[in-house]
């Protein structure tokens, strides 16, 4: 008999009938929002229907059932225990979750690199208003190799030691946002572990992206959209803190009716009006967080079916999409006459997400991008190519350069790369002729 991998469809256009895409539009940015096919679409659509037909017995009876059943299969996945995995909206969530949750001191410090989501680091630094907690931002210029981003971070560690200060936590990505490369976060999880360090690790661009062995790497916080590349429709994340650490998450974001407070002599318990799930404290917390649309969770199942049925299974996916991205990328490079975004070890690109520079001058010079122009330069290819051309590739600007980030999926091609090079070329034209400054 034949197995799932022989029998999956080829990869590229012949995968688009499969999701939900206009039939005119190149999708290159999956990194950012993701998608989810159409027969996952249909498990969403019967959850919310059935939400619908009797909204009191779903929440308060269905509910936890339904995600139980989400969190085993995520869990297998992963190799991890259930009692260890919850859902959340997004990574964001995650984030702010394990940071609003730890106890800061005076000497606390968070660490973590330039490159992080800037939502993450407004979080830090909503963070350092309202509790004593300071940060430490780590520069990173690419292209860099792996061992000098690991030595970067216990550098940084050993030297607030030696200040007298406490490098509470570091959050550093699995692959980061922008620019979009792989980062060596199993190596920095293991820093941390030997430098007495809590580790948080932002893996929006994680499960159904790379290969995680979260067993084995031991993260003491782990968070990943599963509507980016898992195909789970948004918004799905998955958050993972091992048994030894759930004891630091006190309560959800926001705090719901899973919350325990510590007993006060003297003060009733507050009531919670939801049945108590078994799988304990961590589990209840996350249980039912406000009232939302919480079919995304439920359609876990049907997701990794998807995967592995018509798909062939994960490692023929990642490696499609990592093989797509970076030869598009190449051929997009070639046309531009620049470069890929990649160290001496070649391993930033691997991944599904890469970056190319653009051909733009910086400088003060008739033709060039005035250096404080780059970011306006960004914002107008950003507006242009959704309001003109039929595709989306996002620009941005790292290290005096503009680059742009392109993502590998397994319903395009070459020649969808080979489409946005053209595009890009003719935009960098109209840059150059200053139309991006012209009101």
């Amino acid at each position: 008999m034949a197995n799932d991998q022989e029998m999956a469809p080829q990869f590229g256009h012949a995968m688009r009938s499969y999701f939900q895409y206009d039939a005119s539009y190149i999708p290159l940015n999956h990194g950012a929002f993701g998608t989810y096919p159409n027969v996952v679409r249909d498990r969403l659509r019967y959850f919310q229907d059935l939400t619908e037909s009797r909204p009191d017995d779903f929440f308060r009876f269905k509910l936890a059932g339904f995600v139980d059943s989400a969190r085993g299969a995520i869990a297998e996945y992963l190799g991890v225990d259930e009692g260890e995995c919850v859902f959340l909206p997004n990574a964001t969530t995650g984030i702010n979750t394990v940071l609003r949750s730890l106890v800061f001191e005076k000497g606390d410090v968070i660490v973590y690199f330039s490159t992080i989501y800037g939502a993450c680091e407004k979080t830090v630094e909503y963070l350092k208003e309202t509790t004593p907690v300071e940060s430490a931002k780590i520069l990173l210029r690419y292209p860099l190799g792996d061992d000098e981003i690991v030595a970067k971070l216990r550098n940084k560690i050993q030297a607030l030691k030696g200040e007298g200060r406490r490098a509470r936590v570091a959050l550093f990505d699995t692959v980061s946002s922008l620019p979009g490369v792989r980062v060596p976060w199993e190596r920095l999880v293991k820093v941390c572990q030997e430098e007495g360090t809590l580790s948080l690790v932002d893996g929006a661009h994680g499960i159904g992206h790379l290969r995680l062995d979260l067993g084995q790497v031991q993260p003491d916080f782990f968070v990943s959209n599963c509507h980016k590349w898992l195909y789970v429709p948004r918004g799905c994340a998955l958050f993972y803190v091992p048994a030894k650490n759930q004891h630091l998450i006190r309560s959800s974001v926001p705090t719901s009716h899973g919350y325990e407070p510590y007993p006060i002599d003297g003060q009733e318990a507050v009531f919670n009006p939801l049945p108590i799930n078994k799988g304990g404290y961590f589990v209840n917390l996350f249980q039912f967080v406000g009232t939302m649309d919480i079919g995304p969770y439920l359609c876990m199942e049907e997701a990794l079916r998807f995967r592995q049925e018509v798909c062939g299974g994960e490692k023929r996916i990642m490696a499609y999409c990592e093989h797509v991205s970076n030869e598009g990328a190449r051929k997009v490079a070639e046309i531009l006459g620049t470069e890929i975004m990649e160290n001496e070890e070649k391993t930033l690109t691997r991944c599904c997400l890469t970056n190319v520079k653009l051909p733009l001058r910086m400088g003060q010079e008739a033709g060039q991008i005035k250096p404080a122009d780059g970011f306006a330069a960004c914002s107008w290819m950003t507006q242009t190519l959704i309001r003109e051309y039929n595709l989306f590739v996002p620009p941005f600007f790292h290290d005096g350069y503009l680059w742009i980030r392109l993502s590998g999926q397994i319903y395009v091609e070459i020649e969808d790369f080979i489409a946005a090079a053209e595009v890009y070329k003719e935009l960098c034209s109209r840059v150059e002729k200053g139309e991006h400054i012209k009101r």
